[in-house]
């Protein structure tokens, strides 16, 4: 793939940066960004070419691509639209502002970056835009109500675009991990402590019996959980495959629930969901 160009979003840690030293050895131009300066030298003094990129800052976005451009002379085969955060909590203590904050990041940002990827796409006829969703953009669990939203979010607007697109050389996919290593626990944490307001909750023991001690508590390996390098893998395929799909699943609980989605009624499901 030498040659070829990708933006890569949410590089710091687990999927984004196993996903941008893996392309870079397959021979792709990776453009590695990150939220934090720090991150970006410490991605530079590996061999990336890494510079800041903010979900949450649209000058952030349009200043991230002018300079992707500036390097390419004006083209970019592919983005992969992954950085992304959890806010944890009941959705009846899930504040607006909240919920607001959070689909900044995890779709907004998504999409403006996308629109903005469109046109020089379009212009040399091609190219790969590849969002990452998660397993509960197909189904929903529990505690998890504002990520969730952002991915099911996510899954119709991408579908919507894959089929505008449909003919223009613009390939569009989504990929749908389940658990794999990564810090999203830890980085759930901040927005936790800002926004859910646990202790005043009508379900505060649910919160100290269940939630809290997951959050804080470093349990291991969930069941399943795969390295990033899983999500990398079908990461290339979207890319490099002449007729890449519109999904790809990783790990076994996502295709669990993608076959239990469709063939179970809505009730047993639930059942299915409550039981963890």
């Amino acid at each position: 793939m030498a040659g070829k160009s990708i933006l890569i979003t949410g590089c710091s840690s687990g999927i984004g940066y196993d996903a941008a030293h893996g392309l870079s050895k397959r021979g792709w131009r990776v453009f590695a960004t990150c939220r934090a300066t720090a991150d970006c030298e410490r991605l530079r003094g590996e061999g990336l070419e890494s510079f800041v990129l903010d979900y949450d800052d649209e000058t952030s976005i349009t200043t991230a691509l002018a300079e992707v451009l500036k390097r390419t002379g004006g083209t970019l085969d592919a983005l992969y639209n992954n950085g992304a955060y959890a806010l944890p909590g009941a959705v009846e203590d899930l504040p607006r502002g909240g919920l607001r904050a959070i689909f900044e990041t995890n779709l907004f940002g998504y999409h403006d970056l996308a629109r903005q990827v469109i046109p020089v796409m379009r212009a040399q006829g091609h190219g790969r835009i590849i969002n990452c969703s998660s397993v509960l953009g197909l189904v929903g669990i529990k505690w998890r109500g504002a990520y969730v939203a952002t991915k099911f979010a996510m899954e119709g607007l991408t579908d919507v675009m894959r089929l505008e697109l449909k003919g223009t050389g613009i390939h569009v996919s989504l990929i749908e991990p389940g658990p794999v290593t990564a810090k999203i626990r830890e980085n759930a944490i901040p927005h936790f402590e800002k926004w859910i307001d646990w202790k005043n909750s009508v379900l505060v023991e649910e919160y100290e019996n269940t939630l809290v001690k997951r959050l804080y508590t470093d349990s291991g390996p969930d069941p399943f959980e795969l390295p990033p390098s899983a999500v990398t893998k079908k990461l290339v395929h979207a890319l490099e495959a002449s007729r890449p799909r519109a999904r790809y699943y990783v790990t076994t609980p996502t295709y669990l629930m993608g076959a239990l989605r469709r063939v179970l009624p809505t009730s047993a499901l639930d059942w299915f969901l409550a039981k963890g």
